[in-house]
């Protein structure tokens, strides 16, 4: 999809702040001039993490598995669910510095405490965007004005040193990947484990 492929490339140009000596895995990553004001605050970011949270696990409750909306909102609870896990993982694994802990990008497993790589809340959001995008993109193409929502939280992560360059890339990658995975099942998998009354919703039920 065009959008997917170009938003990682908007990424890159965003953060590389021009020609720059890098590290880490792909020789992009360095500590850009330091901000956290305006709308790259750091509490504008947790306004975007916990709302898409918020609207996520709400729509899926709210609209139960009986339409295409509903469906979709609990494709998106599946992509955020093992992203999440996925994310986890590779932090505890790769155990990297961020750069607020330390100037050197290659400085990975440096204990627990350590975990930049990668960047989890932009993995979570692209993946709760990602299948509302591949349902409705291609009749409706303002929904892939979602994909803005990662890219903001890529420059603001970046900005306020919370994550390298590398780290909201493979984040991104992750929660695309994982999203597009969802989005393909033939139903989605977390309401299969759930009692019945999930299926239908607080909408359909009390309609």
């Amino acid at each position: 999809m065009p959008a997917f492929r170009s938003w990682f490339f908007v990424v890159a140009i965003l953060l590389s702040g021009g020609a720059h000596a890098g590290g880490g895995p792909f020789g992009i990553d360095h500590r850009i001039h330091y901000d956290n004001s305006g709308i790259w605050k750091r509490t504008n970011q947790n306004v975007l993490m916990y709302g898409t949270i918020t609207a996520v696990f709400g729509g899926a409750l709210a609209f139960g598995d009986n339409d295409q909306l509903g469906d979709t909102f609990w494709r998106s609870v599946d992509a955020m669910a093992v992203t999440g896990l996925s994310a986890e993982a590779m932090k505890y694994t790769f155990q990297r510095k961020r750069p607020s802990q330390t100037d050197d990008p290659n400085d990975f497993f440096a204990g627990s405490h350590a975990q930049s790589f990668p960047s989890g809340e932009v993995a979570a959001i692209s993946a709760a965007v990602t299948p509302f995008i591949v349902t409705y993109g291609r009749d409706h193409p303002a929904v892939y004005a979602l994909a803005l929502l990662p890219v903001y939280d890529a420059v603001a992560r970046v900005k306020t040193r919370g994550h390298w360059q590398s780290d909201v890339l493979v984040g991104a990658a992750l929660g695309t990947g994982i999203g597009l995975w969802a989005a393909h099942r033939d139903s989605p998998l977390i309401v299969s484990w759930l009692p019945g009354g999930f299926k239908v919703g607080f909408i359909h039920r009390f309609k």
